[in-house]
């Protein structure tokens, strides 16, 4: 074994590795933009997938069912006697492009078709009228806009629906039939915790961020002050008394409301948000102002060694 292999062994600290710690470090700044963009390039894919393209479909097959204008060759008049087929007609003013043996479609959603750069061209009248649709009506700079328009009117509707009393009726009974089924309860429950939390107005406001010793001395847990408590508490404390919720980790809109003396709690210099970003990291993510000052503060001093005699001299015996 080398020698300063043996002294850090001896010394109890782990040998110094710089690859790895600059890698580790790397990793640590790349980690959260590279989340971000995997998050929101799953919510858009997602959203592709479950609600544009669905509606995309739906769309366009009801454009070609009902605006669709296919010719049969007896429908225009025409006789295939000429060898090859005759490729084009007019009929009634139209001009119409034969694309198979039975089908006719109008010239100028075939020449949209046949302009396009893209995908292979198309086999039958129907293909070349859902390519023609969604060259000229179902864009994405047109699509996306109109069907984000359309989500918010939904949800404005929605909400002035629930904010009657006929809402508020339909929707509990909705809710005691989920509750009822065994499985689904439990998933609905815990995603409406979130939900409520993220998007329903508190009734609950948080005046400030306190540190409390709970479960026990010595141990110390992050609260958010609601209120003054209640009148006979503080009577029997005879002193001032603060009513907190003690959110739990890593899911804050879990928690539990104790009532303790004013003068056992320390103020803390954060905002609610940080708190919040505190619990749900389970104390990774500490407020800026608060690890400047753990750089900032002066280190320990290192208790001095045991020299093997005591402070006082023993006493001798008899």
């Amino acid at each position: 074994m080398e020698p300063n292999a043996v002294n850090a062994d001896n010394n109890g600290n782990r040998p110094h590795r710089p690859f790895r710690k600059a890698v580790f470090r790397g990793l640590a700044v790349l980690f959260p933009p590279l989340l971000t963009i995997l998050i929101f390039v799953w919510v858009i894919n997602t959203t592709y997938r479950y609600v544009l393209a669905p509606v995309n479909y739906i769309a366009r097959e009801t454009l070609v069912q009902t605006a669709s204008d296919i010719r049969t060759p007896a429908e225009l008049n025409v006789e295939d006697i000429e060898d090859p087929p005759q490729k084009t007609v007019v009929f009634e003013g139209v001009k119409y492009q034969r694309i198979d043996q039975n089908t006719f479609i109008p010239e100028p959603v075939y020449d949209v078709v046949e302009r396009d750069p893209g995908d292979p061209r198309p086999e039958t009248a129907e293909g070349y009228y859902r390519r023609y649709i969604d060259l000229t009506y179902l864009r994405p700079e047109r699509t996306i806009p109109l069907i984000l328009a359309l989500f918010i009117l939904l949800l404005y509707l929605l909400g002035k629906f629930m904010a009657a009393g006929i809402g508020h009726f339909f929707w509990h009974r909705l809710e005691r039939g989920i509750h009822r089924l065994p499985l689904i309860r439990n998933v609905y429950s815990s995603v409406k915790q979130v939900s409520d939390f993220l998007f329903t107005e508190r009734e609950i406001e948080y005046t400030r961020v306190v540190a409390v010793e709970y479960p026990r001395k010595g141990i110390w847990s992050l609260g958010l002050v609601t209120g003054e408590s209640m009148l006979d508490i503080r009577s029997a404390a005879n002193e001032p008394v603060l009513s907190v919720l003690m959110p739990t980790s890593p899911m804050p809109v879990t928690g539990f409301t104790v009532t303790v003396l004013k003068s056992e709690t320390i103020d803390l210099n954060i905002t609610i948000d940080q708190a919040f970003q505190f619990i749900v990291s389970c104390g990774v993510v500490v407020p800026p102002q608060q690890l400047q000052e753990m750089k900032t503060a002066p280190a320990a001093l290192p208790e001095p060694a045991d020299s093997g005699h005591s402070a006082e001299p023993a006493s001798s015996g008899s």
